[in-house]
């Protein structure tokens, strides 16, 4: 039984915790720039968190309208645990169950395997963000 959990988050409420995961993750571990990480969209998003058997936020995810999964984050000492795939599963599950054809996402390069062992396959160049090299991917829903 694993030591964590996956639910839906709601934005209003677990914001603080979703943006602490993903600061640490994003802007401090691999510098991404903060006007980039906070882009204006995840109050239209619907968001995954993952927490610890005392609640602590470990993890974290967003969906987008157009659904985009994007802001996959674990922190590192909980990476290796299955916790980015019950996110990604979590998440693309809410995408299927409100109708959407195609789940996509841009990954970073270096987890890209991570993405194709969830039925991701890279589609187009790859690209660079925030100094990153990413690849855009994409996984038919129905």
């Amino acid at each position: 039984m694993p030591d964590f959990t996956i639910r839906t988050a709601d934005w209003s409420r677990d914001e603080g915790r979703l943006k602490s995961v993903r600061y640490d993750v994003f802007c401090v571990e691999q510098g991404v720039p903060e006007d980039l990480e906070w882009d204006g969209l995840d109050s239209g998003c619907v968001h995954a968190i993952a927490e610890d058997v005392a609640r602590r936020a470990i993890g974290c995810g967003r969906l987008l309208p157009d659904g985009h999964v994007g802001r996959m984050a674990v922190r590192a000492d909980w990476r290796g645990r299955g916790v980015g795939g019950a996110l990604l599963a979590h998440l693309v599950g809410l995408a299927r169950a409100r109708g959407d054809a195609k789940a996509m996402l841009n990954a970073q390069a270096q987890a890209i395997p991570f993405y194709e062992r969830f039925g991701f396959v890279a589609v187009g160049e790859p690209f660079e963000e925030a100094g990153i090299p990413h690849v855009a991917m994409e996984r038919a829903l129905r």
